[in-house]
């Protein structure tokens, strides 16, 4: 599957020009995708998938990126709840207290990802951010199901996946947070919202959620699992992103030799330090990525694999920033016009420290955690 992404890289790169400019969705990369068979890739080979870990996942969107941030990380978030499902194995089911029919839930959904289904995640909210404990999207028990109702924001691929992940609190119960795979179609709306700085084709709109699911959507048949799933498994929703972003500074890096290569600018002294440092910097950052999944593949739950994932999503975030931005000065002023590989990797890339878990809040939390306190609880943020 890696080399499938890297076949892939220079088609949705051709692409991304006109997307970013448009605010379109990517629609032909996700043809792509599919005819690839990607969307099987966290998929267990039982049910059709490719049975990816998590360090093949990292390595798969580092390719992808390196095409278009944007496509990449729309895909993150399908991997996100593929991924996430897939770590359910039957042993915790157990452990977790999870009815039989809720495994068969996990494996219809990723059995119809397998087969070309793709999702995406409705988790952040206006005023809340992806925070899980500040949601006030609810649900209540109904006949034979669950009513959600509240809107959602920054939901990538708004309009275009087949089934949505939404997270919710129990109006009954708030302490209670949990996951539906909700399907398309009636009952959810999308508000076209996103015209942003970077990553403009991600399709981020706000989507409006009012609709009746059955009992089988609930995610793990028991509710109040959000929270226990983000304190045991953080790479899905804190370090996912990182390759995306180590990605599109590679990106950076390769279109700013171009462009000097272009421009005969190789001769300055300057400028090739510039691209050296990048280069060091963004290998740096890939490696501390890719050793945050191979503990996550080898280590899972354990403290000093916690540590590297917020590492992890840290140094991607601030290394993507830096480099696209010293990138665009070794180019020149030419670089910034639109439509330049360079101008626009500089804005894409920008989004990696601001997305959750943001740099700041990664910082604060690897902070109170070398001082010896409890960082999942006395930072200066809620983490979920």
């Amino acid at each position: 599957m890696i080399s499938e992404a890297r076949r892939l890289a220079p088609r949705f790169a051709a692409r991304a020009a006109a997307h970013d400019r448009d605010g379109s969705f990517p629609a032909d990369d996700f043809a792509d995708l599919r005819a690839a068979g990607l969307f099987g890739l966290m998929v267990p080979a039982r049910l059709g998938g490719a049975g990816a870990s998590f360090a093949q996942y990292a390595a798969t969107a580092y390719e992808l990126a390196r095409g278009n941030g944007a496509t990449a990380l729309i895909f993150n978030m399908h991997a996100s709840v593929t991924g996430a499902l897939a770590g359910v194995t039957d042993e915790l089911a157990d452990a977790l207290g999870l009815p039989p029919e809720a495994l068969q839930a996990r494996d219809d959904a990723l059995q119809a990802a397998a087969d070309g289904s793709w999702y995406a995640v409705a988790m952040s909210e206006r005023g809340a951010g992806s925070r899980l404990s500040q949601l006030t999207t609810s649900y209540e028990t109904v006949d034979d199901g669950y009513r959600i109702h509240g809107s959602k924001t920054f939901c990538s691929g708004a309009g275009h996946a087949d089934a949505y992940l939404v997270a919710a609190r129990s109006a009954a119960d708030p302490s209670q947070v949990s996951q539906f795979l909700v399907p398309a179609g009636d009952g959810l709306r999308v508000e076209e919202t996103w015209d942003a700085l970077g990553m403009r084709a991600t399709g981020s709109h706000d989507l409006h959620v009012d609709v009746t699911v059955p009992a089988g959507s609930l995610l793990g048949g028991v509710e109040g699992l959000a929270l226990v799933v983000a304190q045991i498994a953080p790479h899905w929703m804190v370090a996912s992103y990182a390759a995306v972003y180590v990605g599109v500074a590679r990106a950076a890096v390769d279109a700013a030799v171009e462009h000097v290569n272009e421009r005969k600018l190789g001769h300055l002294p300057a400028v090739r330090a510039r691209i050296g440092r990048a280069d060091a910097a963004v290998a740096a950052a890939h490696l501390a990525v890719m050793e945050a999944a191979r503990r996550v593949d080898e280590r899972p739950g354990e403290a000093e694999t916690t540590r590297w994932v917020w590492r992890a999503k840290l140094l991607a975030g601030t290394t993507a920033a830096e480099v696209a931005a010293s990138m665009l000065e070794a180019a020149g002023t030419s670089a910034m016009r639109r439509g330049h590989p360079l101008e626009r990797l500089y804005r894409d890339a920008r989004a990696g420290s601001l997305q959750p878990a943001t740099s700041d809040v990664c910082a604060d939390w690897l902070g109170v955690d070398a001082l010896g306190g409890d960082a999942d609880s006395e930072g200066s943020a809620p983490r979920w």
